[in-house]
């Protein structure tokens, strides 16, 4: 992926508890780090209790901790470790969750994730209803990273873009498509070109 011109890799961490889907932990990232040494690893933390996991993906070498608002008590301690130990932090959100809950949590934040999916498992349905979210987010916090992840892929990255979404996280259409770089690269051109057009009607 990254020699196709990723820009960086989005790893799901799944724990059985907070989706019902198991994956991998940080001995796998610990694994990847040696041999990607200068690969921004943003950890998609779909797991109950994201707090318990701040140091050890720390360790291993993440860059990007992003927890779900729906698996903690406390989101703003949560944010607060995960920069003390010197990663950058993300808030994402399920699509039953509205989106106004992460108001308090912007300013502490460096990206926010809106999922067009129900996490916990790949090759599933986008949800292009979830883009009000997204829009929401880039008018009412203008300079914010918005990831969107979910079923995005060449048919769906237009809508994204349009919405406001920066970050673009894409697992089964690069995966399957017969020229990941030619994907990518598409996908990149759409974004970016909504980027210059938004700036432009400001």
């Amino acid at each position: 992926m990254m020699d196709a011109g990723a820009d960086y890799l989005h790893l799901d961490v799944m724990d059985g508890h907070f989706v019902p889907n198991l994956t991998f932990g940080h001995p796998v990232v610990k694994c990847l780090r040696p041999k990607l040494p200068d690969v921004f690893f943003d950890m998609h933390m779909m797991v109950a209790k994201p707090e318990q996991w701040i140091e050890e993906m720390q360790a291993a070498g993440a860059s990007q901790y992003t927890f779900h608002y729906e698996a903690t008590e406390d989101p703003k301690t949560c944010i607060r470790k995960i920069k003390e130990a010197g990663m950058k932090a993300g808030i994402g959100i399920k699509p039953k969750t509205p989106v106004e809950v992460l108001d308090p949590f912007i300013d502490l934040v460096d990206m926010v994730l809106i999922m067009t999916v129900e996490p916990g498992f790949g090759g599933q349905k986008f949800m292009g209803d979830m883009m009000p979210k997204i829009a929401y987010l880039r008018e009412h916090f203008g300079q914010i990273d918005i990831e969107v992840d979910g079923g995005v892929g060449p048919a769906t990255i237009q809508q994204c873009a349009d919405a406001g979404a920066n970050m673009i996280v894409s697992g089964s259409a690069l995966i399957n498509s017969e020229n990941p770089r030619e994907t990518i690269r598409y996908m990149r051109t759409v974004v970016e070109e909504a980027i210059q057009r938004s700036q432009l009607e400001r």
